[in-house]
């Protein structure tokens, strides 16, 4: 069981453990296969579907041993290896379909798995079409991400371990791509100034990686020059209209920030950099709270414009 949680034995393997009954439950819903079931009570077994069985080990351990394994608080006597599910072969709830909108979510060297999950939780509840994860990133099948996405796996489409080459192949045509602002007041100037004409770079990981290269450069430069390694992107307040066209939504880790390559394909998609202003003094909010104050405004813009839309129509 310690093998099982470990992430080399996810991607050797190709399998993942699920513990409790409702996300179980959820999981061979979607479609999901399961290899072995641990159970300490056979009712557990029996609450399950039986065409979903065939072929399954069922192997039945005292409570202790899978209170020994298990990562909940309170154990719920049962546990499940399951082959990874591919999100091509799922089958997603139909009331989540109903309610999908052109809208993504992509995750930018995320790695705490309590942020991840909430996230998840968020996208699956604003309805996304996809949530797009990059190298780097927490694995989403890790236990503590399962914990806290409370069953997300399993109503939105996850596509991990991207890198940014591939990425643009996953997003529907025409698709602009928004960057969530960690920069606080920095970036709130930037409304009205651009952000190269003053060299601000907010992003920690940006900031590490070229300070060396701006200090040879600072010689160089005329004053008001521009740094021009820095996609030159307009900042914009997360309640402006932003849903026109679909939309993706990058939000990146607290401790490194969202990477290069993010704003450059936000600059080359025609998109921008979200700002949430926050009161002064006050540090950003992080990733979690911050992708879902996006995903439902996101949300929100595009209900308002579809009920713009009914109304037209009925007027005409």
């Amino acid at each position: 069981m310690t093998i099982v949680k470990s992430r080399p034995f996810r991607e050797k393997q190709g399998k993942i453990l699920l513990e409790g009954r409702r996300l179980i439950a959820d999981a061979l819903k979607a479609g999901a296969v399961p290899k072995v079931f641990f159970f300490s009570r056979l009712e557990y077994i029996k609450e399950l579907p039986i065409d979903k069985l065939k072929g399954v080990s069922l192997i039945k351990v005292k409570f202790e041993d899978i209170k020994d394994w298990s990562d909940l608080v309170t154990p719920q006597g049962i546990m499940g290896i399951f082959a990874k599910p591919d999100h091509v072969k799922m089958t997603y709830p139909e009331t989540q379909l109903r309610h999908l909108l052109p809208l993504l979510l992509i995750c930018d060297n995320l790695r705490d798995p309590g942020n991840l999950g909430t996230i998840l939780r968020s996208a699956a509840g604003a309805g996304c079409s996809k949530v797009l994860l990059t190298k780097g990133c927490v694995d989403p099948w890790e236990p503590k991400v399962l914990r806290a996405a409370m069953g997300a796996h399993f109503q939105v489409p996850i596509i991990n371990n991207l890198d940014w080459e591939t990425l643009p192949n996953y997003l529907p045509t025409d698709t602009r791509v928004y960057v969530a602002d960690n920069c606080g007041l920095y970036a709130q100037a930037q409304i009205s100034n651009k952000a190269s004409d003053h060299g601000w770079v907010c992003d920690r990981r940006l900031s590490k990686l070229h300070k060396y290269e701006e200090e040879e450069e600072e010689e160089d430069l005329e004053p008001g020059a521009s740094k021009a390694w820095l996609p030159e992107l307009e900042v914009q307040s997360y309640d402006l209209d932003w849903t026109e066209a679909p939309a993706a939504v990058v939000v990146g880790g607290e401790t490194h920030g969202v990477s290069l390559e993010s704003l450059q394909l936000a600059e080359s998609t025609g998109g921008k950099r979200l700002l949430i202003p926050v009161v002064p003094g006050v540090d950003s909010l992080n990733s979690a709270m911050a992708a879902s104050i996006l995903l439902f405004e996101g949300r929100r813009q595009l209900r308002v414009r579809a009920e713009h839309l009914s109304r037209d129509r009925c007027y005409h």
